[in-house]
C-alpha cells in the first residue's frame, strides 16, 4: 500500500533520477574546487584530535579549524547563492505542491524522532557538527539542482532541449530511439507536478473577465478567419476559465488526433501491444505474414526500440530449420482489417493505405515522419522485403501472395511494439496519421466495431461517450483529422485534455506527456522560436491542425503562477496559413505569460 503522503515523492523519484545525470558535471566542478581543502581541513582534524589535551576534548580542534571553516565557507557560498536564486521559483511552487502532504506525514511520523532520540547514547562533537553540516548543505544544493533541471555558471536556465535529451530513455516517445527515427519527446514534469497538488493546484486560477480581456483582441484578428472558437479550461478543477464559441463545432484537423489517443488508451489501455507473426500452415510449406496493424514496424538495420521485421526474420529463419525447411511458399495475412485501404482524400504523401501489414509506413524515401512518398501496396511490399531478409538467412520463399491464415496453423515467431503509450506519443508529437487511423481501427476491434473508417469513427465516439465526455455537434469520419467533415468543438477539446490529466485515470496520461514543446520538439521545432514568444517556449505544450482554410491549436500551457491550463483555438476559413498560425501562437503565448487575476 502507497502512503497517500509520499506519492508526490514517488512521482517525482525518475524526475530526480534522470535530471541527476544533467547536473553531475556541475557538481563534479564543485566538488573539484572544494575537495583538496575539504582534504586539508581533515588532516587538521585528525591532526588536532591526537594532540589535544584531556581536560580541552573539543574546544581546541575546534579553535584551529575554525579558519579553514570559514574559507571553505566562503569559497563554496557564491555556488550557492547562484544556484538557490535560480531555483528559487521553482522550489517555491514544489512547496507549495507537497506541502500540506509532508506536514500530514510529520505529523504521523512525530513519535519517531523521541524514540530515535533515546536510543542515541553517543553525543556528537563540534567537528563532526561542522562536517555533517558541510556535507548536507552540499548534498541539499546538489538535490535543488537536479530537481529544478541543468543550470550554467550564471544561474541562468539552459536550453530545454538540452534538459530533454539528459532526461534519458523514460517516458516520452521515441527516448533513446536515434539513427534517423523521429526525435525524442520529453515527457511532461510541468503536467504531473501541477496535478500534483489536488483541486487547488500551485497558484490561483486566472479570472475569466481577465482573460477575456487577454485573449479577445487576439482571436479577434482578420487573419483567424471567418469563423472561431476557443476555451481555456483549469485542469485541475476542470472549470471553464475562458469561452468563445466553445461548443461550436468545427473542422479540427489533427486536433483530432486528441480524441483518438484517448479512445485507444481507453479501450486498450496503455501496455497494449500490436503484434506481427509468422505461421506455418500444418501439413505444408506455406508461411504466412500475418500482420497485426503494427505501422511502426521497421526494416531498418537500427530498429530503434520498434518491432524490427529483421528479428522477426532471425527468429522465422531459425524455426523453419529446426524444421527442416528452407524452401517455402510465402503469403501474407492483412485481413485484420476490413473496408478500403484508400482514405477518402485519395492518395496523399500524409498517409498511406491503410492496411494490417505495413513496414515504416510505407516510405519510399527513408523518411520517418512527415508528408513522403507512398508505396501504393504496403502489404505487398512489407512482405517482397521479408522474403529478402528470409533469402539472406538462407531460406528460399516463392514470389508472396495474399492469404489468409486459418486457425490450425502454427506460429514461428513474432515482433511486437512498444507499448500502446509510446506509439500514442508518437501520434501526437509528429502529428503521424499513419498511427492514428491504426488505433482508430484497433480501437473498433476492441469494441465490436468493424475494422474501417466508418467503424474506427464510431468506436472513437463511443468511448468518449462512455468517459462522459460532452459531444454535442462532434462527428468522426477518421481518426487522423484529415477528413474535413470532421466536426469537434474546443469544449470537448479541453475536456479531453482535462481527462487526460484526471487522478481518476492514469491510463490516458500519453495523451498530455506526447504533445509537441513550444519551440523544440515535434510539429511546434519552428514554431515560438521568436523573442516574443519567450515566454511560451517549453512552457506550451499543444497539438497542432493545418488544412486549406483550416488552423488549430490545442494542448496545455502552465501559466505565470504555475497554474495548469487546458486550451483549445480553432480557426476556420483563413485564407493565410502562417498569418493564422501566428495568431494562434500569439493566443497561446499570452496564456502562458498572463497570470489574468
Amino acid at each position: 500500500m502507497v502512503v497517500p503522503e509520499v506519492r508526490a515523492w514517488q512521482a517525482a523519484k525518475p524526475r530526480l533520477a534522470r535530471l541527476a545525470r544533467a547536473a553531475r558535471p556541475r557538481l563534479a566542478g564543485a566538488a573539484q574546487t572544494v575537495r583538496p581543502r575539504l582534504a586539508r581541513l581533515t588532516a587538521r582534524l585528525r591532526a588536532a584530535r591526537t594532540t589535544q589535551s584531556a581536560d580541552l576534548p573539543v574546544a581546541r580542534p575546534a579553535r584551529s579549524v575554525k579558519p579553514h571553516v570559514t574559507r571553505l565557507t566562503q569559497s563554496v557560498k557564491p555556488h550557492v547563492t547562484r544556484l538557490t536564486q535560480a531555483v528559487k521559483p521553482r522550489v517555491a511552487r514544489l512547496t507549495q505542491t507537497v506541502g500540506p502532504r509532508i506536514a500530514r506525514l510529520t505529523r504521523a511520523a512525530a513519535p519517531l524522532p523521541a524514540r530515535t532520540a533515546r536510543s542515541t547514547t553517543r553525543p556528537l562533537k563540534t567537528w563532526q557538527y561542522t562536517a555533517g553540516a558541510a556535507t548536507a548543505g552540499l548534498a541539499l544544493a546538489a538535490g535543488v539542482v537536479t530537481a529544478a533541471g541543468p543550470w550554467d555558471s550564471t544561474g541562468q536556465r539552459t536550453a530545454e532541449r538540452d534538459w530533454a535529451v539528459a532526461r534519458g530513455a523514460g517516458g516520452g516517445a521515441d527516448h533513446g530511439r536515434t539513427s534517423g527515427m523521429p526525435r525524442p519527446a520529453p515527457s511532461a514534469p510541468s503536467v504531473l507536478v501541477g496535478l500534483a497538488g489536488g483541486t487547488d493546484g500551485p497558484g490561483t486560477a486566472p479570472a475569466g473577465p481577465a482573460l477575456a480581456g487577454v485573449l479577445g483582441p487576439l482571436l479577434d484578428v482578420p487573419s483567424l478567419g471567418a469563423r472561431r472558437a476557443a476555451a481555456v479550461v483549469d485542469v485541475a478543477t476542470g472549470r471553464l476559465l475562458y469561452g468563445r464559441g466553445a461548443d461550436d463545432a468545427l473542422t479540427p484537423a489533427s486536433t483530432t488526433k486528441i480524441a483518438t489517443a484517448v479512445a485507444a488508451l481507453s479501450a486498450l489501455g496503455p501496455d497494449h501491444r500490436l503484434t506481427t507473426r509468422a505461421v506455418l500452415e500444418p501439413g505444408t510449406r506455406e508461411l504466412v505474414l500475418v500482420g497485426g496493424g503494427d505501422p511502426t514496424l521497421t526494416a531498418r538495420e537500427d530498429a530503434a526500440g520498434w518491432a524490427s521485421l529483421r528479428t522477426l526474420a532471425d527468429r522465422t529463419a531459425a524455426a523453419l530449420k529446426r524444421h527442416g525447411l528452407r524452401t517455402v511458399t510465402l503469403s501474407y495475412d492483412t485481413t485484420l482489417y476490413t473496408g478500403p485501404a484508400l482514405h477518402p482524400i485519395g492518395v496523399n504523401d500524409n498517409l498511406a493505405p491503410v492496411t494490417a501489414l505495413m513496414v515504416d509506413e510505407a516510405r519510399t524515401d527513408g523518411s520517418a515522419a512527415g508528408p513522403a512518398p507512398r508505396d501504393t501496396d504496403p502489404a505487398a511490399s512489407a512482405a517482397r522485403t521479408f522474403a529478402g531478409l528470409l533469402k539472406e538467412r538462407g531460406i528460399t520463399t516463392t514470389v508472396p501472395g495474399p492469404s489468409r491464415a486459418t486457425a490450425r496453423a502454427t506460429t514461428l515467431a513474432a515482433v511486437s511494439s512498444p507499448p500502446l503509450s509510446d506509439l500514442v506519443e508518437r501520434m501526437l508529437t509528429h502529428s503521424d496519421n499513419d498511427i492514428a487511423e491504426a488505433l482508430a481501427r484497433h480501437t473498433a476491434l476492441a469494441t465490436g466495431h468493424r475494422p474501417d473508417f466508418p467503424g474506427g469513427a464510431a468506436a472513437i465516439a463511443g468511448r468518449l461517450k462512455r468517459l462522459g465526455l460532452p459531444l454535442g455537434g462532434a462527428a468522426f469520419h477518421d481518426g487522423s483529422g484529415l477528413n474535413r467533415d470532421d466536426r469537434l468543438t474546443a469544449g470537448l477539446l479541453t475536456a479531453l485534455l482535462t481527462q487526460a490529466g484526471s487522478p481518476a485515470h492514469p491510463e490516458l496520461r500519453p495523451v498530455l506527456t506526447g504533445l509537441p514543446v513550444a519551440g523544440f520538439t515535434g510539429t511546434l521545432t519552428t514554431r515560438y522560436t521568436g523573442a516574443t514568444a519567450a515566454t511560451a517556449a517549453g512552457v506550451v505544450r499543444a497539438k497542432t491542425g493545418t488544412l486549406t482554410g483550416v488552423n488549430t491549436l490545442a494542448g496545455t500551457v502552465v501559466d505565470r503562477t504555475g497554474r495548469l491550463l487546458a486550451f483549445a483555438f480553432l480557426a476556420s476559413g483563413t485564407t493565410d496559413p502562417a498569418a493564422a498560425q501566428s495568431a494562434l501562437d500569439r493566443a497561446a503565448t499570452a496564456l502562458a505569460g498572463c497570470g489574468c487575476r
